[in-house]
C-alpha cells in the first residue's frame, strides 16, 4: 500500500477511479530506481533533494513520490559516526553551558571542551551531534526486487490497494473463489457468499455494517486485493467512503496484477501476549501507528542497546512513545530487562509488566510509565496513557496556531483545513473562522450559502439537491440543507424530498 497523500484518483462521473500507469511511466520509475542506485553511501538529504529535481522534471509529485515509497522499502538506513550521537549531544550541550555559548567562537570552545571529555578531535564531536537525524542518516544498501517494469506492476497494485483503504463493502467474482474465501478467513474478515446470475459474488462486508470504520477493515481490504489480483478472469467492484461521500470502485484483471516477487513478510512476534496485543491494538481507529521493533534504544550512554517490543507514532507530528511488554521468563532475565530499563534515558518509554513480577514500583523509579497486566495486555490501560500524551500534543498543535483560522477554498472540510496545518481536527476545533460558516465538519463561505439558496428549493428531490452541494464541494447533505432551512421529507422507501421547516 502507499500513504493516503499518494493516493492519485478520479472522480470523473462520480466514480472513484485510481489513476493506473502504463509504459509511459517506464522512464519515470527507472530514473527513480537509478536515483537510489546512485545515492548508496549517500545521506538520506542528498536522496531527498535528488527525488525532489525528479518531481520537477517528471511534473507529478505523487507518481515520483509513490514510487520512491516503493523503493524506500528495499533500502537500508544507518547511522554513521564517531560517537554515539545521544551521547556527544549531552557532553556538547554540558560543555556549552558551562562556557556559555553566544557566537562561533564559544560555540567552537564548547565542542573543544567537549572533545576533551570524550578522548576525541572536535570535529568528531559535530559530526555526531545529528547524525542520528533521518535527514543525515546514511542510505547503506539498495537492493530493489522488482526492475523498473515490474515496479511499474507493483504502483498499480499498492496504488488499488490504497483506494480499497476506505471501502465499506467489496464484492468480487473470481475464477478461484476457494482461494478468496481463505484470504478472507484468514483476514479476520466478515463474508458471505451470494449467487447472481454472473454466478457466485463473494461479498465482504466493512465495518460500517457492525459500527464504524477501523483501520484493521481497511488494511484487510488492501491485503485481500493482492490474493485476488493473482487468481485469473476476477472482477471487485467496492464502495469507497470517500470522505462522506458514497462512490464506486470497479476492478478487473485488465487494471491489477502482482509482480513476480515475493511480498515482505510481516515479523514474527516473539509471544502471544504480543501478538494478541498488537492485533487489538490495530483494530482501534486511533491517531497512533503501531510499529512492530522499532530502531534500537541505547542504554548507559550507548555501550548496550535495547529493541522495544512497540513504537506508538503520533500521527500529526514527530512524537513516538515506546512500549515494551515484560512478562515472566527467568528471574536472570527479569534482572537484565530492569537494568536495560534503568540505563534508557530521554525517551518515553511505556512498559506492561506481568503482576507476577511485583516490579511495577522498580518501573516507576526509573521515571517510566508501568501497566501491570495478568495473562493479556488490557489495551484500553495503554489507550488511557497515550490519550494523556495526545492531550498535550493536541494543546501544543492548538496553542501554535492563530486563534483565526482564514482558509482560502470557499468551501474545505475541517480534516483537510487540519490536514493543511498538519495537525488533528481536535487542534482546530475551538478556532474561530470569520470569513466562513461552519456547517456540520465543513466551512463554506457566506456566498456559497447563497449561491446554494437560490439553486435549491422546495420540493427539489433530495438526489437533485445532493448533486447540486456536491458541485460545491459539499459532501454532508444534511447539515447543509439544515443550514440553508430545509428538512427532507422521506417518500417511504422511494427516496425523500427538500422542504421548507
Amino acid at each position: 500500500m502507499l500513504t493516503k497523500d499518494l493516493l492519485r484518483v478520479s472522480r470523473t462521473g462520480g466514480g472513484y477511479h485510481p489513476q493506473f500507469v502504463g509504459r509511459e511511466a517506464e522512464s519515470v520509475a527507472s530514473r527513480v530506481v537509478e536515483t537510489y542506485e546512485s545515492h548508496v553511501g549517500d545521506r538520506r538529504g542528498a536522496l531527498e533533494d535528488a527525488l525532489t529535481a525528479l518531481e520537477t522534471e517528471a511534473e507529478s509529485f505523487k507518481l515520483v513520490r509513490g514510487f520512491a515509497a516503493l523503493c524506500d522499502r528495499e533500502a537500508e538506513y544507518e547511522t554513521r559516526s564517531a560517537l554515539p550521537p545521544e551521547r556527544a549531544r549531552r557532553v556538547a550541550f554540558e560543555a556549552a553551558e558551562t562556557v556559555g555559548v553566544a557566537s562561533e567562537d564559544e560555540r567552537e570552545q564548547a565542542l573543544a571542551a567537549a572533545a576533551d571529555r570524550l578522548g576525541v578531535d572536535a570535529s568528531a564531536v559535530e559530526t555526531s551531534l545529528y547524525a542520528d537525524r533521518e535527514v543525515n542518516q546514511t542510505l547503506a544498501a539498495f537492493e530493489p526486487r522488482w526492475t523498473p517494469d515490474e515496479l511499474l506492476t507493483q504502483y498499480n497494485l499498492s496504488l488499488a490497494q490504497t483506494a480499497l483503504f476506505d471501502a465499506t463493502e467489496v464484492r468480487i467474482r473470481s475464477a478461484d473463489p476457494k482461494a478468496l474465501v481463505s484470504a478472507v478467513k484468514r483476514l479476520r474478515l466478515m463474508y458471505e457468499v451470494e449467487q447472481t446470475p454472473e454466478g457466485r459474488e463473494l461479498v465482504v462486508t466493512g465495518p460500517d455494517a457492525l459500527f464504524r470504520r477501523t483501520r484493521r477493515y481497511g488494511t484487510g481490504f488492501a491485503r485481500l486485493l493482492r490474493t485476488v489480483a493473482a487468481t485469473d478472469d476476477w472482477r471487485l467492484s467496492a464502495t469507497i467512503d470517500d470522505r462522506g461521500t458514497e462512490r464506486d470502485l470497479v476492478l478487473t484483471d485488465a487494471d491489477v496484477s502482482v509482480p513476480g516477487v515475493e511480498p515482505v513478510a510481516e515479523p514474527a512476534f516473539d509471544s502471544g501476549v504480543e501478538a494478541d496485543f498488537a492485533a487489538r491494538f490495530r483494530a482501534l481507529d486511533l491517531d497512533w501507528t503501531l510499529v512492530r521493533e522499532p530502531e534500537p534504544l541505547a542504554v548507559d550512554g550507548g555501550a548496550r542497546v535495547m529493541i522495544p517490543d512497540f513504537a506508538f507514532d503520533y500521527e500529526y507530528t514527530d512524537f513516538r512513545v515506546y512500549f515494551e511488554i515484560m512478562g515472566f521468563w527467568t528471574p536472570d532475565y527479569v534482572e537484565k530487562k530492569l537494568g536495560q530499563l534503568a540505563g534508557v534515558e530521554d525517551v518515553d518509554l511505556l512498559v506492561a509488566v506481568d503482576e507476577s513480577l511485583a516490579a511495577s514500583d522498580e518501573i516507576e523509579a526509573r521515571d517510566h510509565r508501568a501497566i501491570p497486566y495478568s495473562g493479556t495486555v488490557r489495551v484500553k490501560d495503554v489507550v488511557d496513557v497515550l490519550r494523556e500524551y495526545e492531550a498535550d500534543l493536541v494543546a501544543d498543535a492548538s496553542g501554535d496556531l492563530p486563534d483565526e483560522l482564514t482558509p482560502d477554498a470557499d468551501v474545505i472540510s475541517l480534516a483537510d483545513l487540519a490536514a493543511d496545518y498538519a495537525v488533528s481536527v481536535d487542534a482546530i476545533e475551538d478556532k474561530s473562522f470569520p470569513d466562513h460558516r461552519r456547517v456540520g465538519r465543513t466551512l463554506v463561505r457566506p456566498a456559497v450559502l447563497d449561491d446554494l439558496a437560490d439553486a435549491i428549493e422546495p420540493g427539489m428531490d433530495l438526489g437533485e439537491a445532493e448533486d447540486v452541494l456536491a458541485d460545491h464541494g459539499i459532501g454532508d447533505a444534511s447539515a447543509a440543507l439544515s443550514a440553508l432551512g430545509y428538512r427532507v421529507a422521506w417518500e417511504g422507501l422511494s427516496g425523500g424530498t427538500v422542504r421548507e421547516k
